[in-house]
């Protein structure tokens, strides 16, 4: 599989993006942001990453491979973001952690259209964000969030309708 980098986003020079040694995919869509120091490492898994048309993915955030994600149109991503749709095995404590590999998919990271990831979240696997949706910052994300909502804390809940 190759990666897919429209000649319309700006890549920061200082982003590092890693290639997958296992055949998942970079997909960066037209007028895509990409600040300085984000980094994008396969790692985990066989997912795809897949960045749609007119995402802005801040300085400091960083993009796991894992078991995918996906991001609609539109999709801003503040500073000091990770998304990790990995998880660990951990439950045989005679081995250890790095020897267990990784636990089953919850179904990746999918983020859909027109929504804002407030700085210092934490996004992971089986997190399915609904179109536009706010995370305030600071937030942990687990599960799925309905359209047009706002939800914020550790884990995220509720906050209100937009």
């Amino acid at each position: 599989m190759t990666n897919s980098i429209s000649s319309t986003a700006n890549i920061s020079k200082l982003a590092d993006i890693e290639t997958s040694s296992r055949g998942s995919r970079l997909i960066v869509s037209d007028k895509c942001f990409i600040d300085s120091f984000v980094k994008i490492k396969f790692s985990g898994g066989n997912g795809d990453i897949i960045i749609g048309e007119e995402c802005f993915i801040n300085s400091g955030s960083v993009l796991y491979s894992g078991n995918g994600i996906t991001l609609g149109k539109q999709v801003l991503i503040a500073a000091n973001c990770t998304l990790a749709p990995v998880n660990h095995n951990y439950s045989d404590k005679t081995t250890s952690i790095r020897e267990q590999g990784f636990a089953p998919s919850k179904g990746g990271i999918v983020v859909d259209d027109d929504v804002w990831i407030g700085s210092n979240c934490t996004i992971l696997d089986g997190a399915h964000i609904g179109k536009g949706v706010v995370i305030a910052a600071g937030s942990v994300v687990t599960g799925n969030i309905p359209p047009y909502t706002i939800y914020g804390g550790q884990p995220a809940k509720f906050l209100k309708k937009r």
